[in-house]
């Protein structure tokens, strides 16, 4: 089974508010359909992020793949804000 971290898209509104959970996939899944674990979430109507550090490198060391977004979203929560 090949798994991925990626976005998952919810909200009530999601095309005027969107909101995203950091959720573990089976990679055949579709974008909004059943996940394996939740790690965390981001706003970007705010710009808020959480993710679960300890959990993503769980996931990472048994194999599973991040995404181009989970890693730019890293890099961002990273960054030291002013």
């Amino acid at each position: 089974m090949a798994v991925r971290i990626r976005l998952r898209r919810i909200g009530k509104n999601p095309t005027k508010r969107p909101h995203f959970r950091v959720s573990v996939f089976d990679e055949r899944r579709a974008r909004d359909g059943r996940t394996i674990e939740e790690l965390g979430y981001y706003n970007p109507v705010n710009g808020s992020i959480k993710i679960n550090r300890e959990r993503l490198a769980y996931w990472v060391k048994n194999g599973a793949e991040v995404s181009s977004t989970i890693k730019s979203l890293m890099k961002k929560s990273e960054a030291p804000r002013t």
